[in-house]
């Protein structure tokens, strides 16, 4: 056996918690770029507004199957070996995206793409909150939601940068050749081409990420799980912790039941609402239609491009004060703050659109303040809560139904917002997100408690006893 490590290791802990987050960073990278190739692929292939939904939704299509597939196999095989697979079809995506010529083609590889989000999406953030002890597995975690913003940050500059390369004269892409093809006559293939960098780099990664050291209790390896527990948290509390889990373990059923039993539907609930609130905010859709929105509000597409890195920036400013914040304040603090704000700006963009007030840097600000309320709330404690709130042995599969949550929300906006746009006008769909998130205020306030500083353990036993 190896040799524990009495003490443990923060920088451990943070090393291993970021390579994992690099999934993070590929959602939101994959989720992001699709804003910069819209207006392109939709001129180039004529797509009327049912298809323009399609190439937004196709990708979250795939995340609904990578989701509900997710669950399964982590709990069988471990989260470590299914994050790999996600890796390499972020991977195909970024190369089926970026070569066909048809429009079908694209779909199918945004299909492929959004596989990968769907298992990164419910294995990095479950996986980082295994391993985190309970005093900084909110920082952690958040790290996950901080990744996303960071990759939804670089889509945009990357865009941007494509975007300015395509119109100057540049002698690297001499014409006919294919690199001109790529990022000069037709960019949107360069811009989905950029994501196969960050995917090869998660690969690399993921090389020197341990297994989870809870799923390797619960297979009984837990020497193994000893020695990772040992370098997060020091050889005498990882004693403490693996015999925490045992006894948690020893009184679970190890079937998707055991949420529908009293204290534990209410985890349920909490796990299928509170993500389903958090995307029908409309956040997805200034992430996907930001330039399309900031067109309609009169600015030019260089200047929309622009408004979409300045709220990237204002995204990863704010999830790093949630990671700042989320283990001493709390999570229901910062939810019920930051939806608070969301629902006011939400309230005051329709008002803006309603009465064409529309060429104006305030209108901006309302939604950088929009931003910025999400980032430090429903963004990264949406996460947190969902990753903690489960029993160990079913961890994966509720987490599976919590993720699937969000990520059909997410599929059913993005389908509509088109049409909304077409039939009840920006007014009215901003005016509906601010509603339903005047109900998520409420639901929260009512429903949801708090779980800083409390172990995975802890927080089952709460369930139990509730």
């Amino acid at each position: 056996m190896k040799k524990e490590t009495k003490k443990g290791s923060l920088a451990y802990l943070l090393v291993i918690s970021i390579a994992v987050a690099v999934g993070g960073f590929l959602f939101g990278f994959d989720t992001a770029v699709i804003s910069g190739t819209i207006i392109f692929v939709k001129n180039k292939f004529m797509l009327d507004a049912v298809s323009e939904g399609y190439l937004v939704s196709s990708a979250l299509a795939g995340c609904i199957i990578g989701v509900s597939a997710a669950g399964v196999l982590s709990d069988r095989f471990g989260p470590k070996k299914i994050l790999f697979i996600s890796a390499l079809l972020f991977a195909s995506s970024g190369i089926l995206t970026s070569l066909p010529h048809t429009y079908p083609l694209i779909l199918t590889g945004r299909i492929i793409g959004g596989l990968g989000i769907g298992i990164a999406s419910m294995l990095s953030p479950l996986f980082i909150s295994e391993f985190s002890p309970p005093e900084y597995r909110g920082r952690m975690v958040t790290l996950y939601q901080l990744a996303i913003t960071i990759g939804i940050v670089t889509a945009y500059f990357s865009n941007a940068l494509l975007l300015h390369i395509s119109q100057s004269s540049n002698p690297l892409f001499a014409p006919g050749s294919f690199l001109n093809y790529i990022f000069i006559a037709e960019v949107w293939r360069g811009m989905f081409a950029t994501l196969l960098f960050p995917a090869l780099l998660f690969l690399l990664l993921l090389l020197f990420v341990p297994e989870s050291p809870r799923w390797l209790i619960k297979k009984g390896d837990e020497e193994r799980a000893g020695i990772i527990l040992s370098k997060v948290s020091g050889s005498e509390k990882a004693g403490r912790e693996i015999e925490e889990v045992k006894k948690a373990i020893n009184t679970e059923e190890g079937s998707l039941k055991q949420l529908l039993k009293p204290g534990m539907r209410i985890a349920l609930l909490i796990g299928i609402l509170l993500p389903f609130f958090s995307q029908i905010s409309g956040i997805n859709v200034v992430i996907y239609y930001g330039p399309t929105i900031f067109k309609e509000a009169g600015f030019a597409l260089s200047d929309a491009f622009g408004s979409q890195v300045t709220i990237g920036i204002i995204n990863v400013l704010f999830t790093l004060f949630a990671i700042w914040k989320i283990d001493s304040f709390g999570r229901r603090p910062l939810l019920l703050w930051g939806v608070a704000g969301v629902s006011v700006s939400l309230i005051i963009i329709g008002f803006f659109f309603y009465f064409n007030f529309l060429n104006s840097y305030i209108l901006l600000a309302l939604f950088l303040f929009f931003i910025a309320s999400f980032a430090f709330s429903f963004g990264p404690v949406c996460w947190v809560i969902i990753a903690e709130i489960f029993p160990t042995r079913i961890r994966g599969r509720a987490m599976s139904i919590a993720t699937l949550s969000l990520w059909i929300t997410n599929a059913v906006i993005g389908q509509l917002f088109p049409y909304m746009l077409e039939t009840i006008k920006a007014y009215g769909t901003f005016w509906l997100f601010a509603g339903t998130s005047v109900i998520a205020f409420v639901f929260i306030y009512k429903v949801i408690p708090e779980t800083k500083n409390k172990s995975l353990e802890e927080i089952e036993g709460f369930w139990t006893h509730k």
